[in-house]
């Protein structure tokens, strides 16, 4: 049977946070369409610098926590579970988690060189 079974936390934890996408192993977390990520991040972790000529499309999904993505012009305050922001090709970012907080990423498509 073709199925796999985790835990986000767990299996997040091996690997940056990513749990699908094109840097996984052969298998069914292996896409070169979609890469998913559970994000763990202690308030006050940010991003180290910011993301330039973004070649992806990005949905970030606030689980729990207060996190802000910064947009250039804009930044989005995510503070209630469920909220979320979208953005698309080309859109430069970077983030800080203002509190401890665990947000879902999901981007695409997944395309190689790029990891975290």
């Amino acid at each position: 049977m073709n199925v796999y079974v985790g835990n986000a936390g767990r299996d997040a934890a091996l690997d940056k946070g990513w749990l699908l996408g094109h840097f996984k192993e052969a298998g069914l977390r292996h896409s070169e369409d979609v890469e998913i990520k559970w994000g763990v991040h202690a308030a006050g972790d940010k991003r180290s610098a910011w993301v330039r000529g973004e070649v992806r499309t990005a949905l970030l999904v606030l689980i729990s926590g207060r996190f802000r993505v910064e947009l250039p012009g804009r930044d989005v305050l995510l503070e209630q579970q469920g909220d979320y922001v979208v953005w698309g090709r080309g859109v430069d970012h970077s983030w800080v988690a203002e509190e401890d907080s665990v947000v879902l990423t999901v981007r695409w498509p997944s395309v190689p060189g790029y990891a975290g």
